[in-house]
């Protein structure tokens, strides 16, 4: 009998390939739970692994392409770019497999050309094309016992939504090179209980079986977007309701790692010239924002004031054409000691300067309390908060995308165009640029 995958659940995923026994090492065996008898092992021994294709009676079909991400590997020579999982809020944004070593076309490597090409059939226009469409397992590997491989997690069940290409830096002569990014949508699976059964996958290694058949063992939420097309993704996204309130210690770097070092570095550069820090916040924020593929507008920094209330100002454009508005985006900046919580009183001071419309945004070297969170979540502030260990991570990543991994440069660099941009414009001024 075929086994399931369950979105969140560590797998031993061992080299040894055994599907016996079910359990190994404490963990579900992965070789166990997708075993095919008579067919070949799924994998996951590269990132993007493309299971052959079978020829049916109308034409070829590949049952599946699982994904692998090692985020231990991310930053290095060997894998320079950092994937993104969003796993509550249904998004991934999935780095491909060129190389600045790598001598082919950035569409010619293995992984890229089966996803450009999976991503051709997310793109079908018909119930029947998308009904062939391959489907995207998603895996991130995991330490456990102290080890960087052999676990992997499962998380979900994809469709790329937007393939792009883009430069990166990388190798090791911290050169440019083009690979590709995709943005892909994990699908709602609820009505399983956040779980997949390999008897669809296995029904799709089947030559014998036709696409319509086979499409009869999908999730739910797959067979909608077989029927409805990609206009249906925002209603099958998955999305996890939980409280939205993230405890202080996750907030804070670990101690002795990266993170901790930069953060700690951040903060002694603007210790004693806190208002220089309101233009990396304004830099952090633009990226955090757009991060998931929104348009945002970077706009000014405000003069010198001690009142708390908006330190740089930003535009939100959402849709495109004449079904488009623009959000007017108010900043707070505040570098404090990176031990030090910001409190709902600070909090309520910008949302209080918030006109109908607006969203806020916190960038802070420290941590958020509790209580200021529930308040938030409670009373439904429309403010993005982001925290120190949020912010140590966004301007390492500028720093290796755009400064060879050089964090200074990067901070300096930000700084040299501040000058130009402080003003007192009034904040909804920025609509009209």
């Amino acid at each position: 009998m075929s086994g399931q995958l369950r979105v969140g659940q560590v797998y031993r995923y061992a080299s040894g390939k055994n599907p016996d026994p079910p359990i190994l090492d404490g963990f579900p065996n992965f070789h166990h739970v997708t075993h095919s008898p008579k067919l070949p092992r799924a994998l996951l021994e590269a990132g993007i692994n493309g299971m052959a294709k079978v020829h049916t009676l109308h034409g070829d079909r590949r049952p599946v392409i699982l994904i692998r991400s090692s985020p231990w590997k991310a930053g290095t020579e060997q894998t320079p770019w950092h994937d993104i999982f969003d796993m509550d809020n249904g998004h991934v944004r999935y780095f491909g497999d060129h190389k600045a070593t790598t001598p082919v076309e950035p569409g010619k490597t293995n992984g890229n050309a089966a996803l450009l090409d999976v991503f051709t059939g997310h793109q079908g226009r018909t119930p029947g094309e998308r009904a062939n469409a391959v489907p995207l397992l998603l895996f991130r590997a995991v330490s456990r016992s102290g080890k960087v491989k052999g676990h992997v997690e499962f998380c979900g069940l994809g469709i790329i939504e937007r393939a792009e290409r883009l430069v990166q830096w990388g190798g090791s002569e911290h050169t440019t090179f083009t690979n590709y990014v995709y943005d892909i949508a994990l699908i709602d699976l609820t009505t399983e209980h956040d779980k997949l059964s390999w008897e669809w996958i296995e029904s799709r290694r089947n030559k014998s079986v036709s696409d319509a058949s086979s499409l009869e063992l999908a999730p739910r939420a797959w067979r909608e977007w077989v029927k409805h097309g990609n206009s249906a993704l925002p209603r099958l996204r998955r999305r996890v309701a939980r409280a939205k309130v993230t405890k202080v210690p996750e907030q804070r770097p670990k101690p002795g790692t990266i993170e901790a070092k930069d953060l700690e570095l951040i903060y002694k550069y603007f210790d004693g010239r806190k208002h220089d820090f309101e233009a990396v916040a304004s830099a952090v924020a633009a990226r955090v924002l757009r991060g998931s593929g929104n348009s945002y507008v970077e706009g000014w920094l405000t003069r010198r004031s001690g009142d708390g209330g908006a330190d740089f100002v930003g535009r939100l454009d959402i849709g495109s054409g004449l079904a488009s508005t623009g959000l007017v985006i108010l900043g707070q900046a505040k570098c404090v000691k990176p031990d030090s919580l910001v409190s709902a009183e600070q909090i309520a001071r910008v949302v209080a300067r918030l006109r109908r419309g607006w969203i806020g945004v916190y960038v802070t070297t420290g941590a958020y309390s509790v209580p200021a969170q529930i308040e938030m979540v409670e009373d439904q502030y429309p403010i993005v908060l982001i925290n120190g260990l949020d912010l140590a991570r966004e301007l390492r990543r500028m720093a290796r995308d755009d400064h060879g991994g050089d964090l200074e440069a990067c901070i300096e660099h930000i700084l040299t165009a501040r000058e130009t941009a402080v003003t007192n414009r009034r904040p909804e001024e920025i609509l009209l640029e």
